[in-house]
């Protein structure tokens, strides 16, 4: 017999409002005072490498009403969550998005943007949180993923998180490591979940 390490964390709700506690971060939606540091992040050209994607072009203000426009009226395939610290300090997001349903499939990602809480396990507790929650609240079979190949640090969190290597693909110019979690590994591995 296994022994799995439990995690015990709130999921707490306030009408339509979600709010995941972890050990070191939480994850909620997504408000109108977060633009700010999104939008730092999303010029960042260190992060936007990372992310293996293009220099944001808009001015603020721009940026700021698609902003307003999604928080208003979120695709039903996406579901994006701030990442805090406990002490509710924003750092980063995380989402999973290309909600398919019928493969019962869906991808995650995930950025820590505040550089003062890299390295420091705030990743791995956003990917486990969100993780349970996907596994806990959803139909969702299988979680994947895709990092860049050079990313070792990216990996490593996702291993730890309970993700395996299942492929390569390039795409944009870009090479990539496929990654995923199956709600049975998830189910039965060392990873941390809810019970």
């Amino acid at each position: 017999m296994r022994v799995v390490a439990r995690r015990v964390f709130q999921f707490e709700t306030a009408g339509h409002n979600i709010m995941i506690i972890g050990r070191k971060v939480k994850l909620r939606q997504k408000k109108l005072s977060d633009a700010r540091s999104d939008y730092k992040w999303q010029t960042d050209t260190e992060l936007l490498r990372l992310d293996a994607m293009p220099a944001l072009t808009a001015s603020f203000p721009q940026y700021l009403q698609g902003y307003t426009s999604e928080l208003r009226r979120p695709a039903p395939t996406r579901h994006i969550f701030a990442v805090e610290t406990v002490g509710g300090e924003h750092i980063g997001n995380c989402v999973y998005y290309n909600v398919d349903e019928a493969k019962g499939e869906v991808e995650l990602g995930i950025m820590i943007g505040n550089r003062d809480y890299w390295g420091d396990g705030y990743g791995v507790d956003a990917v486990t949180v969100l993780v349970n929650h996907i596994f806990r609240r959803t139909k969702i079979r299988r979680v994947y993923l895709k990092t860049l190949d050079w990313n070792q640090r990216a990996q490593k969190c996702f291993l730890k998180c309970g993700f395996t290597p299942c492929g390569h693909m390039v795409k944009g110019g870009y090479s990539f490591v496929l990654m995923e979690l199956y709600r049975l590994q998830w189910e039965t591995g060392p990873m941390e979940r809810v019970k």
